[in-house]
Protein backbone atom coordinates (compact mmCIF):
# COMPACT_ATOMS: atom_id res chain seq x y z
CA UNK A 1 0.00 0.00 0.00
CA UNK A 2 1.12 3.34 -0.88
CA UNK A 3 0.42 7.15 -0.55
CA UNK A 4 0.19 9.46 -3.65
CA UNK A 5 2.90 11.49 -1.93
CA UNK A 6 5.19 8.39 -2.23
CA UNK A 7 7.22 9.68 -5.22
CA UNK A 8 5.49 7.85 -9.00
CA UNK A 9 7.93 6.92 -11.72
CA UNK A 10 7.36 9.65 -13.96
CA UNK A 11 8.96 11.99 -11.06
CA UNK A 12 11.94 10.30 -10.65
CA UNK A 13 15.44 11.28 -12.15
CA UNK A 14 18.14 9.09 -13.37
CA UNK A 15 20.44 9.67 -11.37
CA UNK A 16 22.53 12.25 -8.65
CA UNK A 17 21.91 15.49 -9.81
CA UNK A 18 24.74 18.59 -9.42
CA UNK A 19 22.29 19.82 -7.17
CA UNK A 20 22.15 16.61 -5.55
CA UNK A 21 25.80 17.07 -5.34
CA UNK A 22 25.97 20.34 -3.99
CA UNK A 23 23.52 19.16 -1.39
CA UNK A 24 25.11 16.49 -0.05
CA UNK A 25 28.82 18.92 0.59
CA UNK A 26 26.73 21.43 2.13
CA UNK A 27 25.18 18.61 4.25
CA UNK A 28 28.91 17.70 5.17
CA UNK A 29 29.98 21.04 5.82
CA UNK A 30 27.01 21.00 8.79
CA UNK A 31 28.18 17.82 10.55
CA UNK A 32 31.60 18.69 10.26
CA UNK A 33 31.26 21.81 12.14
CA UNK A 34 28.67 21.16 14.00
CA UNK A 35 30.58 20.30 17.07
CA UNK A 36 32.39 24.06 17.01
CA UNK A 37 29.09 25.67 17.18
CA UNK A 38 27.47 23.47 20.20
CA UNK A 39 31.06 24.52 21.57
CA UNK A 40 30.03 27.96 20.94
CA UNK A 41 27.09 27.85 22.73
CA UNK A 42 29.43 27.54 25.69
CA UNK A 43 31.86 30.77 25.52
CA UNK A 44 31.08 33.87 25.49
CA UNK A 45 30.60 35.34 21.64
CA UNK A 46 33.95 35.98 20.19
CA UNK A 47 35.03 39.40 18.56
CA UNK A 48 34.83 39.28 15.21
CA UNK A 49 38.17 37.94 14.23
CA UNK A 50 39.58 35.88 14.61
CA UNK A 51 37.18 33.23 13.72
CA UNK A 52 35.67 30.97 17.11
CA UNK A 53 37.47 27.45 15.91
CA UNK A 54 40.81 29.84 15.44
CA UNK A 55 40.42 31.99 18.72
CA UNK A 56 40.01 28.06 20.58
CA UNK A 57 42.65 26.84 18.83
CA UNK A 58 45.56 30.12 19.38
CA UNK A 59 43.61 30.46 23.02
CA UNK A 60 44.46 26.51 23.16
CA UNK A 61 48.22 27.71 22.62
CA UNK A 62 48.80 30.41 24.80
CA UNK A 63 47.21 28.76 27.85
CA UNK A 64 47.80 24.83 27.21
CA UNK A 65 43.71 23.98 27.18
CA UNK A 66 43.46 22.97 23.80
CA UNK A 67 42.84 19.08 25.11
CA UNK A 68 40.02 19.89 27.59
CA UNK A 69 38.35 22.49 24.84
CA UNK A 70 38.45 19.41 21.91
CA UNK A 71 37.07 16.66 24.98
CA UNK A 72 34.14 19.65 25.47
CA UNK A 73 33.74 19.70 21.50
CA UNK A 74 33.62 16.21 21.19
CA UNK A 75 31.28 15.21 24.29
CA UNK A 76 28.62 18.26 22.99
CA UNK A 77 28.06 16.44 19.50
CA UNK A 78 26.80 13.77 21.24
CA UNK A 79 24.13 15.21 23.04
CA UNK A 80 20.27 15.01 23.13
CA UNK A 81 19.81 17.23 20.13
CA UNK A 82 18.61 21.10 21.12
CA UNK A 83 14.70 20.74 20.15
CA UNK A 84 14.50 18.29 22.63
CA UNK A 85 16.42 19.65 26.14
CA UNK A 86 16.23 23.05 27.95
CA UNK A 87 18.69 25.61 27.78
CA UNK A 88 19.29 27.66 30.89
CA UNK A 89 21.30 30.89 30.24
CA UNK A 90 23.84 30.16 27.24
CA UNK A 91 26.70 31.76 27.19
CA UNK A 92 26.02 32.80 23.50
CA UNK A 93 22.58 33.34 22.70
CA UNK A 94 23.51 33.97 18.98
CA UNK A 95 24.94 30.46 18.42
CA UNK A 96 22.44 28.88 20.16
CA UNK A 97 19.54 30.31 18.17
CA UNK A 98 21.65 29.11 14.83
CA UNK A 99 21.87 26.09 16.15
CA UNK A 100 17.97 25.43 16.64
CA UNK A 101 17.30 27.07 13.22
CA UNK A 102 19.71 24.49 11.80
CA UNK A 103 18.43 21.63 13.78
CA UNK A 104 14.79 22.19 13.13
CA UNK A 105 15.04 22.97 9.41
CA UNK A 106 17.17 19.82 8.77
CA UNK A 107 14.52 17.66 10.88
CA UNK A 108 11.83 19.51 9.33
CA UNK A 109 13.43 18.22 5.59
CA UNK A 110 13.95 14.77 6.52
CA UNK A 111 10.44 14.77 7.60
CA UNK A 112 9.74 15.82 4.46
CA UNK A 113 11.78 13.59 2.61
CA UNK A 114 10.41 10.82 4.08
CA UNK A 115 6.91 11.34 2.80
CA UNK A 116 8.23 11.64 -0.77
CA UNK A 117 11.27 9.08 -0.97
CA UNK A 118 10.15 6.75 1.74
CA UNK A 119 7.48 3.51 1.30
CA UNK A 120 4.97 3.49 4.14
CA UNK A 121 5.03 0.82 6.42
CA UNK A 122 3.24 -2.27 5.07
CA UNK A 123 0.14 -3.21 5.89
CA UNK A 124 -2.35 -6.57 6.20
CA UNK A 125 -5.05 -8.43 7.46
CA UNK A 126 -5.19 -10.76 10.38
CA UNK A 127 -6.92 -13.94 10.50
CA UNK A 128 -10.14 -11.96 12.00
CA UNK A 129 -10.22 -9.07 8.88
CA UNK A 130 -8.20 -6.62 10.95
CA UNK A 131 -5.54 -4.23 9.91
CA UNK A 132 -2.10 -4.96 10.41
CA UNK A 133 0.89 -3.32 10.87
CA UNK A 134 4.11 -4.96 9.73
CA UNK A 135 6.02 -3.99 12.84
CA UNK A 136 9.52 -5.41 11.32
CA UNK A 137 9.49 -2.99 8.61
CA UNK A 138 8.15 -0.11 10.65
CA UNK A 139 10.88 -0.19 13.21
CA UNK A 140 13.28 -0.87 10.07
CA UNK A 141 16.50 1.35 11.52
CA UNK A 142 17.21 2.67 7.88
CA UNK A 143 14.48 4.37 7.84
CA UNK A 144 13.12 7.86 9.07
CA UNK A 145 10.55 7.97 11.94
CA UNK A 146 9.04 11.25 11.66
CA UNK A 147 7.58 12.89 15.42
CA UNK A 148 4.18 10.61 16.77
CA UNK A 149 1.59 12.01 19.13
CA UNK A 150 -0.79 10.33 21.02
CA UNK A 151 -3.15 11.18 23.68
CA UNK A 152 -2.02 9.74 27.15
CA UNK A 153 -4.98 11.57 29.00
CA UNK A 154 -4.15 14.36 31.06
CA UNK A 155 -0.62 15.10 28.78
CA UNK A 156 0.08 13.81 25.14
CA UNK A 157 2.63 11.39 25.09
CA UNK A 158 5.66 12.12 22.06
CA UNK A 159 7.36 9.74 20.54
CA UNK A 160 10.38 12.12 18.95
CA UNK A 161 11.37 9.24 16.40
CA UNK A 162 14.17 9.63 14.73
CA UNK A 163 15.23 13.07 15.91
CA UNK A 164 16.02 11.62 19.08
CA UNK A 165 19.28 10.38 16.96
CA UNK A 166 20.18 14.10 16.03
CA UNK A 167 21.76 16.28 13.61
CA UNK A 168 24.44 14.31 12.68
CA UNK A 169 21.96 11.07 11.79
CA UNK A 170 19.62 13.29 10.45
CA UNK A 171 22.11 15.03 7.80
CA UNK A 172 23.40 11.71 6.33
CA UNK A 173 19.89 10.28 6.47
CA UNK A 174 19.25 12.96 3.76
CA UNK A 175 22.17 13.25 1.83
CA UNK A 176 21.64 9.52 1.26
CA UNK A 177 18.16 10.18 -0.16
CA UNK A 178 19.24 12.96 -2.31
CA UNK A 179 22.20 11.27 -3.90
CA UNK A 180 19.75 7.96 -4.58
CA UNK A 181 21.87 5.51 -1.94
CA UNK A 182 20.01 1.97 -0.98
CA UNK A 183 17.12 2.69 -3.78
CA UNK A 184 17.79 -0.86 -4.99
CA UNK A 185 15.69 -2.20 -2.72
CA UNK A 186 11.58 -1.10 -2.29
CA UNK A 187 12.01 1.24 1.23
CA UNK A 188 13.32 3.73 -0.85
CA UNK A 189 13.02 5.72 -4.34
CA UNK A 190 14.50 8.09 -5.98
CA UNK A 191 13.55 11.87 -4.56
CA UNK A 192 11.42 14.11 -7.25
CA UNK A 193 13.32 16.49 -8.31
CA UNK A 194 11.04 19.51 -7.07
CA UNK A 195 11.58 18.23 -3.66
CA UNK A 196 15.76 17.78 -4.46
CA UNK A 197 15.71 21.56 -5.64
CA UNK A 198 13.91 22.35 -2.10
CA UNK A 199 16.40 19.89 0.26
CA UNK A 200 19.33 21.57 -1.76
CA UNK A 201 18.09 25.58 -0.69
CA UNK A 202 17.42 24.21 2.81
CA UNK A 203 20.69 22.72 3.10
CA UNK A 204 22.23 25.64 1.50
CA UNK A 205 20.58 27.76 4.00
CA UNK A 206 21.89 25.55 6.92
CA UNK A 207 25.24 25.91 5.97
CA UNK A 208 25.25 29.20 5.82
CA UNK A 209 23.80 30.13 8.87
CA UNK A 210 25.87 27.54 10.89
CA UNK A 211 29.25 29.33 9.21
CA UNK A 212 27.85 32.80 10.11
CA UNK A 213 27.57 31.93 13.38
CA UNK A 214 31.26 31.12 13.85
CA UNK A 215 32.53 33.92 11.59
CA UNK A 216 33.40 31.76 8.92
CA UNK A 217 31.18 33.26 6.03
CA UNK A 218 34.22 35.30 3.96
CA UNK A 219 34.77 38.41 6.16
CA UNK A 220 37.60 40.46 6.00
CA UNK A 221 39.17 42.33 9.39
CA UNK A 222 41.74 45.19 9.19
CA UNK A 223 43.45 43.77 12.56
CA UNK A 224 44.54 46.33 15.50
CA UNK A 225 47.80 44.82 15.83
CA UNK A 226 50.54 45.61 13.54
CA UNK A 227 52.73 42.90 11.76
CA UNK A 228 55.10 41.82 14.42
CA UNK A 229 58.21 41.93 12.34
CA UNK A 230 57.89 44.80 10.00
CA UNK A 231 54.61 46.81 11.54
CA UNK A 232 52.83 46.60 8.47
CA UNK A 233 49.08 46.13 8.87
CA UNK A 234 47.59 43.35 9.18
CA UNK A 235 44.42 41.91 7.53
CA UNK A 236 42.17 38.87 7.97
CA UNK A 237 40.06 37.15 5.52
CA UNK A 238 37.63 33.93 6.54
CA UNK A 239 36.12 32.10 3.34
CA UNK A 240 33.46 29.90 3.39
CA UNK A 241 33.80 26.51 3.33
CA UNK A 242 37.70 27.18 3.70
CA UNK A 243 40.42 28.13 5.98
CA UNK A 244 41.11 31.87 8.04
CA UNK A 245 44.33 33.71 7.06
CA UNK A 246 46.19 36.88 7.73
CA UNK A 247 47.95 38.84 5.03
CA UNK A 248 50.77 41.14 5.52
CA UNK A 249 50.56 44.65 3.43
CA UNK A 250 54.56 45.36 3.26
CA UNK A 251 54.62 42.98 0.66
CA UNK A 252 58.26 40.58 0.10
CA UNK A 253 60.43 43.38 1.94
CA UNK A 254 58.46 41.95 5.32
CA UNK A 255 60.60 39.19 7.05
CA UNK A 256 57.85 37.01 8.77
CA UNK A 257 58.61 33.58 8.98
CA UNK A 258 55.79 32.92 6.98
CA UNK A 259 55.22 31.84 2.54
CA UNK A 260 54.57 34.39 0.48
CA UNK A 261 51.00 34.47 -1.50
CA UNK A 262 50.65 36.51 -4.30
CA UNK A 263 53.50 38.90 -2.99
CA UNK A 264 52.53 39.05 0.41
CA UNK A 265 53.26 37.31 4.03
CA UNK A 266 50.94 35.07 4.39
CA UNK A 267 49.54 32.95 7.79
CA UNK A 268 47.56 29.50 7.76
CA UNK A 269 47.10 27.33 10.06
CA UNK A 270 50.26 26.11 12.25
CA UNK A 271 51.46 29.43 10.87
CA UNK A 272 48.64 31.60 12.03
CA UNK A 273 49.00 30.33 15.37
CA UNK A 274 52.56 31.38 15.81
CA UNK A 275 51.51 34.63 14.19
CA UNK A 276 49.33 35.02 17.30
CA UNK A 277 51.94 34.22 19.72
CA UNK A 278 53.75 36.66 18.37
CA UNK A 279 51.25 39.16 18.69
CA UNK A 280 50.24 38.41 22.08
CA UNK A 281 54.18 38.63 23.20
CA UNK A 282 54.21 41.90 21.48
CA UNK A 283 51.66 42.97 23.13
CA UNK A 284 52.78 41.94 26.32
CA UNK A 285 56.38 43.88 25.88
CA UNK A 286 54.37 46.88 25.40
CA UNK A 287 52.70 46.65 28.64
CA UNK A 288 55.33 45.90 30.10
CA UNK A 289 57.12 49.44 28.73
Amino acid sequence: MTTTAYARLDERTPGPSPAAYRAADDLAAVREQWGDLLAAINRPPAAEWPPRDSRAHIDGHLAEQAADEEQLDEQSVGRMPLVLREHPAPLNLAALDAALDVETSLFDLADQVAEYAQRPVRTGHDAYGRSTRDEEDATDPARWHVTSYRDAGPADAVAHGSRAYGLHWAALWIAGRLLGEDTDGDLFAIVPARVLDQAAAVARRARRTVEQALGRDGRITLLADPCPVCEGELTAHTRAGGEPYVTCSTGETCEAPAPLDQGRRTWRGADLVALYVALDAARRRAAEA
